[in-house]
């Protein structure tokens, strides 16, 4: 029962292996990609210049890999989760530290996969979202030099009323932030008053149990030589 066991979790190793393989591969093309978005300004001077099929199929190339990427991640957290039932069973009683030590280290790759590939999706969809941004400011510009004067000044109203939309949001973040890092020094200032508190009980506790065995001790004492008094006593008694 133990060797299929091993046998499993060694084909699971294995099927681990491949995985962490093929996502490599994938961050690799990934973070290519992610780069791709910034020749493309480099090459045609502004993202507006770009041909449209190119900038299109870019957007498809990136929401077909991140799934790729993400669907491959979700089978090696599952080769993970069936290696740790499995290793948990075998180790109960063997303890066997080189199965865990392996279990470890493909669990601190997956998340270091996991980590690389969401830093390289949040690149890129900032880049779009910028990218995005400055194509709306191009788009506005060139119809700020063909629009009517009235239109302009509309415009410019809506414009200012996004950005003070923009800036409320950001206060708001930035105020909600400032309450949880309130919150969490409050709760860490508490914390360190009930690690102070049983820092300073204790010596107290050390001193009442301290207390008690020398009164132990004495009362002992007391009763050996009530003992030893009576014992005396009796024998006094029974040579008289």
């Amino acid at each position: 029962m133990k060797q299929a066991r091993l046998l499993f979790i060694a084909d699971l190793r294995k099927h681990a292996r491949q995985l962490e393989n093929e996502i490599d591969l994938k961050l690799v093309s990934f973070s290519k990609l992610g780069t791709s978005y910034g020749s493309f300004k480099d090459v045609g001077g502004s993202s507006d210049t770009v041909p449209l099929l190119n900038k299109s199929s870019s957007d498809h190339m990136f929401e077909t890999m991140a799934m790729e990427i993400e669907q491959l991640l979700a089978k090696l957290t599952e080769v993970n989760d069936q290696m740790s039932e499995y290793t948990h069973n075998l180790t109960v009683n063997s303890q066997n530290a080189a199965l865990l030590h392996t279990l470890q280290r493909h669990r601190d790759i997956l998340q270091d996969y996991s980590h690389e590939f969401q830093k390289t999706r949040s690149n890129i969809m900032a880049f779009k979202e910028r990218e995005d941004l400055l194509g709306s400011v191009r788009r506005d510009i060139d119809a700020y030099k063909n629009s009517s004067r009235s239109d302009l000044y509309l415009k410019e109203h809506d414009h200012l009323r996004n950005s003070e939309r923009l800036v409320d949001e950001q206060i708001s973040i930035a105020m909600a932030t400032k309450e949880n890092l309130g919150t969490q020094k409050t709760a860490l200032k508490m914390i360190t008053q009930k690690v102070n508190s049983l820092a300073n009980r204790f010596p107290v506790i050390n001193s009442l149990v301290q207390r008690i065995n020398i009164r132990k001790r004495r009362d002992a004492i007391i009763l050996g030589i009530v003992i030893a008094v009576c014992v005396i006593l009796l024998i006094l008694y029974a040579f008289h």
